[in-house]
């Protein structure tokens, strides 16, 4: 099912997202937020977006590209981050046409919690490294606007 994706200024994208204690609570929200991630064109989607404040996202950073690769994380935590940076501008589907110019880390080690419950740890690069950052932001409150002029 296709969600509503809440817009910029809405009260959820700035809350602080609570960890997810059982994945089995999930229900169908991982498939629903693909469904709306790829409907909607983008390439992640958070929970805070469709107005729920956990910590989970979905992301799929080649499919416009070629085949699909879809990942899930849930309560993902950033291990380490490259000192080398990124500078990329960014877009938003909770904030429409307002790409963001945003410099991140360019390498990151992250580990999480898959849709069946069990532990992952990997390294993402360049575009996948800004994907993963960019979601996880939004489980804390952070959208692109807050990059601005920080360039």
């Amino acid at each position: 099912m296709i969600l509503p994706i809440v817009q910029h200024p809405h009260p959820t994208l700035r809350k602080l997202c609570q960890p997810v204690l059982d994945v089995t609570s999930l229900g169908s929200l991982i498939p629903d937020m693909f469904e709306t991630m790829y409907a909607a064109t983008g390439r992640g989607l958070a929970a805070p977006q469709v107005d729920r404040p956990i910590r989970v996202f979905v992301m799929d950073c080649t499919w416009k590209e070629g085949e699909r690769t879809p990942v899930v994380m849930i309560n993902p935590e950033i291990l380490s981050k490259s000192p080398e940076l990124q500078h990329n501008d960014e877009g938003c589907l909770s904030i429409e046409d307002h790409p963001v110019r945003v410099a991140r880390p360019s390498r990151v080690e992250v580990m999480w919690a898959d849709e069946a419950g069990m532990q992952q740890r990997g390294a993402f690069e360049g575009f996948a490294a800004a994907c993963v950052q960019h979601e996880i932001d939004h489980l804390d409150g952070v959208l692109i606007v807050d990059y601005e002029d920080k360039e």
